[in-house]
């Protein structure tokens, strides 16, 4: 559990908080994009980054709500600057409207925080008829990253400070279906399970960024691309098991993560020089972590890499 945790070889441990793990760190003249920023871990990595001086971008599917959670953190950091723009990561055409706005916007990109996601949902097909949580946890995050690889590049080159891709997966990527990566079947309902479909796009998390981080190290491009577990946290997740929800809001704050704790990992790969030239690995608790064979398979992560580039091609 969470509260016996010792510290790793980072100096932090499950107990740290995003605010401890980017303590004396500034941001100033970094500019970071945030998916799924409006709730939950999202919420969190935005005020932490901010109170840090960053330009945060919400990426959010209800800007409305987006706004609300700006104006409650400018409340706290009158100093705060941040956007809000609007993005559903579980449509391709609006990951490519968001890219577009955000290209024409002229705004650099330092940090992608990939961190919205949607979790053991119904059977589902999203806008673009993909299984809803290889689309919106995977796919739409396998885009946006490709759409703009290239801003980063050119902040990087423009202002000689390492870049930074934050994948956000999870310890279930070790329950995702046998075989990893269900090519042939992800559009299958008939073999669906909810949290196994859930496994294998945290699965797909994890081999994105090693595959990106190998492709950018190639290029001899100064870009880091690393994933996370967060740590088990009770979020608005589990909304579709309102069982399960009711159980893990009850006795979570005895066992499970906060927010604050949840974050940290996150903010600590954005931020801290620690994770500096560390690229495609696997992170818990502000630690290097192990992931399981299957996310450590090269030949599975070029594979999933083409057949991302296949899905996500315009037709």
């Amino acid at each position: 559990m969470w509260m016996f945790g010792r510290k790793g070889p980072s100096g932090y441990s499950a107990r740290s908080t995003a605010e401890d793990v980017t303590q004396g760190i500034g941001g100033t003249g970094l500019t970071a994009l945030v998916t799924g920023a409006s709730s939950g871990l999202g919420l969190e990595t935005t005020r932490v980054l901010a109170l840090r001086g960053v330009h945060v971008v919400m990426a959010v599917r209800n800007t409305d709500a987006g706004r609300d959670v700006k104006e409650s953190i400018l409340k706290e950091v009158p100093t705060a600057n941040i956007d809000v723009m609007e993005l559903d990561l579980s449509s391709l055409a609006s990951v490519r409207k968001f890219a577009s706005e955000y290209k024409s916007s002229g705004l650099p990109l330092n940090i992608l925080i990939n961190n919205a996601g949607v979790m053991a949902t119904p059977f589902m097909l999203s806008h673009d008829n993909i299984e809803l949580q290889f689309a919106t946890n995977h796919l739409g995050h396998f885009l946006l990253t490709n759409l703009l690889l290239d801003t980063m590049k050119k902040t990087t080159s423009e202002s000689k400070k390492e870049g930074r891709i934050v994948i956000v997966s999870s310890e279930a990527h070790r329950y995702a279906y046998s075989e990893g990566i269900r090519f042939d079947l992800i559009n299958d309902e008939s073999g669906y399970n909810s949290m196994y479909a859930y496994g294998q796009s945290k699965l797909a998390n994890i081999l994105h960024a090693s595959e990106l981080a190998k492709r950018l190290k190639a290029e001899g491009v100064d870009i880091t691309a690393n994933s996370l577990h967060p740590g088990s946290i009770v979020t608005n997740l589990l909304r579709y098991h309102s069982y399960i929800n009711a159980v893990a809001n009850m006795v979570g704050k005895y066992v499970l993560k906060n927010v604050h704790q949840g974050a940290a990992t996150e903010c600590y790969l954005a931020l801290h020089p620690q994770a500096k030239g560390v690229s495609g690995e696997y992170f818990m608790d502000s630690n290097i972590a192990n992931p399981t064979a299957l996310a450590k398979d090269a030949e599975l992560a070029k594979k999933l890499w083409d057949f991302s580039l296949s899905l996500t091609e315009p037709k």
